[in-house]
């Protein structure tokens, strides 16, 4: 993997390489970065699927100012994932099992895949130009990444404030009609999840609601 290939440099050649990592198994998402020209997971990019002759170019995520070498500053980027309130709110009187568990029906859990299954890696995000044209999400526009994030809560049949989330990406059309479906968020996801479908969810009930 291209991992394991750097950290044999890291290792062995040059120490002050710098590159987040932890779990080596396409679960955290720290070692999100630019390979051979695609936004991918370096623990689980072959380096025989992305070499070019002797060579395999690496560069941190696009577009995202640098702490150092391997290594972006995602700090606008949770603040963004933050601004969406990305946890739970059920109703005071929502059923219960045994006092603690919230119920869901198998039918309702199900409209949850594809959506929770999300690392934040922000592979997507770095990669759809309308997220960079908005410099990073700066000019207001949420991106792939938080807006998939967003509507994962939207679609959670326990949550109880769907309105006033509807409403948080309402109050400026930049943070979702930015996206013009290029659809290089869905390509290069290394969880194989489809971000612009999610956009296209949240767009239908902003038009109906």
């Amino acid at each position: 993997m291209v991992l394991d290939a750097l950290l044999e440099i890291k290792n062995k050649q040059d120490a002050t390489l710098t590159l987040r990592r932890s779990c080596r198994e396409g679960i955290c998402g720290s070692c999100a970065m630019n390979i051979s020209g695609t936004n991918s997971l370096a623990c689980t990019t072959k380096i025989t699927d992305v070499i070019s002759g002797e060579t395999v170019k690496v560069y941190p995520l696009p577009h995202m100012h640098v702490v150092r070498d391997l290594v972006p500053d995602l700090t606008h980027f949770y603040k963004q994932h933050k601004s969406i309130k990305p946890w739970l709110e059920p109703a005071a009187d929502a059923p219960t099992y045994n006092g603690k568990e919230l119920l869901q029906s198998k039918e309702n859990r199900q409209k949850l895949d594809g959506l929770y299954e999300c690392i934040l890696c922000a592979c997507c995000s770095t990669s759809c130009p309308s997220y960079w044209w908005s410099e990073g999400g700066d000019g207001g526009y949420l991106g792939p990444a938080v807006l998939l994030q967003a509507y994962r809560w939207i679609a959670d049949s326990r949550d109880s404030i769907t309105k006033e989330r509807l409403a948080l990406l309402s109050d400026d059309n930049m943070k979702v009609y930015k996206c013009h479906t290029i659809m290089n968020c869905t390509r290069v996801c290394p969880k194989h999840l489809n971000p612009a479908l999610a956009i296209a969810k949240i767009k239908h009930l902003l038009n109906v609601n």
